[in-house]
This record gives C-alpha cells, structure tokens and sequence, in this order.
C-alpha cells in the first residue's frame, strides 16, 4: 500500500511538471472566446464575451503590415499583432509581429517569457542569435538573408542586428502565444521603477557603482509598438 502511495504521488509530481513545461499557451476549449472588455472579472488570459454577440471585426485589424515603421534610439521597431490588438486571437495560442530594423538598427538582447518564436527575413540582412540557460551560456547566431528562417527558444535571451550600414532590413515573427511578452534585458536591469540598487547590480556585474549609476541614468526606449 505505501509503494503504491509513492508511486502515485510521484506519477502526479511528473504530470504537474509537465504541465507547467508547456511552452505555448492551453489549447482552447471551444471554438472561439473573443475578449469581453466590459467584463470586471479577471482570469489567466481574459472573459469570453457572449458567441452571439461575435462579429467579423473582433478578427480583423488593418494593421497595414506592408508600411515601413519608422525608426528610433536603438534602430528598431517592433509592431506586435497580439490579443491586445485583436481580441478574437484569445485563447487561439498565436501572435504576429513586423519588424523593421535602420542601418546598422538592432532589436537589442530580450526575451518573450510566454513563446518561442520564428523569424523570417523579408527584406535585407540580419545578424540573429540566442544565448542558451545556466551553466553553458552557449551562444548560437547565425546570418540571415531574405528568404530565410530562425528560430528562438522559447524563454531565451536573443537579438537581431542589422550588419548593413546602407540599407534596412524587415521581418516578419510568428510566436506561440497570444500574448508572448517581451523582457528587454537592458531595459529591466538598468530601466527598472524604482530602480535596482547599484549595490546589488555593480556586484552582479562585477563594476564599479558610478558605472552602474551612469546607465540607470540613461533614457531606454521602448521599441515595441
């Protein structure tokens, strides 16, 4: 009988941790579950509003995906299709998002907590990579040229950087969230509200604290729109 209990108990441990290993949203349990903005209640995701009240434009959004964003401080912009833009994507487990890098632009070093995503380059060049978890730190980057396709880990710390100091570049991601996250490392560390105490970040980087100091106090811009 105590075996019996153990192995029950561990069979139900591996079954939760396997639950939370899932990296991409829970498959949906009816056809569609459009976002009810109205709703006061709060859940893990959001209200379905009433199916009869479902119209065609809770699928739509005239994003107009195939203009040039413009560019900004760190040479990027992100525009992301996601639930917040279409309301009918809850629960469906997909996101979109164009990116167009300046000259010489990058989408500087960050994470999407919630999905993996893949890239396609659309037009020009790009320098990708990711940096995989403790203890290896192993850095993967490859180039990228129009036509071809990378793919980010979920979870993991990646970039992309456009080489060319001439010409621009576009992509196009596809992630498996409807709402993936985005965790711009510099920002985080350096952008924080309130910030981190220089104390803790000039040890954890192993600098002095005017160093630390000095880039608290810089302006770090929001590429994501």
């Amino acid at each position: 009988m105590g075996f019996s209990s153990s192995f029950l108990v561990l069979a139900a441990l591996l079954a939760l941790a396997s639950w939370q290993a899932m990296a991409s949203d829970p498959s949906p349990l009816q056809d569609l579950c459009v976002v009810d903005k109205n709703s006061p209640v709060f859940v893990n995701g959001f209200v379905c509003k009433n199916p009869m009240d479902v119209k065609a434009d809770d699928f739509f959004k005239a994003a107009e995906l195939e203009k040039p964003r413009m560019s900004n401080k760190v040479g990027s912009n992100v525009t992301l299709i996601n639930v917040m833009q279409i309301a009918g994507l809850n629960t469906l487990g997909i996101s979109l998002a164009r990116i167009d890098y300046a000259p010489l632009g990058q989408n500087p070093p960050h994470t999407h907590p919630r999905a993996t995503e893949i890239l396609t380059v659309l037009e020009g060049t790009l320098y990708v990579g990711f940096v995989t978890s403790n203890p290896d730190n192993k850095f993967l980057s490859k180039v990228l040229n129009k036509g071809d396709v990378f793919v980010f880990p979920v979870g993991l710390i990646h970039f992309q950087f456009n080489p060319n100091p001439h010409k621009p570049a576009v992509a196009i991601a596809a992630l498996n969230s409807q709402n993936p996250g985005a965790i711009t490392i510099a920002n985080a560390v350096f952008g924080s509200k309130p910030p981190i105490s220089d104390d803790v970040l000039a040890k954890a980087f192993q600098v002095k604290k005017n160093t630390i100091d000095w880039l608290q106090a810089q302006f770090w811009e929001n590429n994501h729109y």
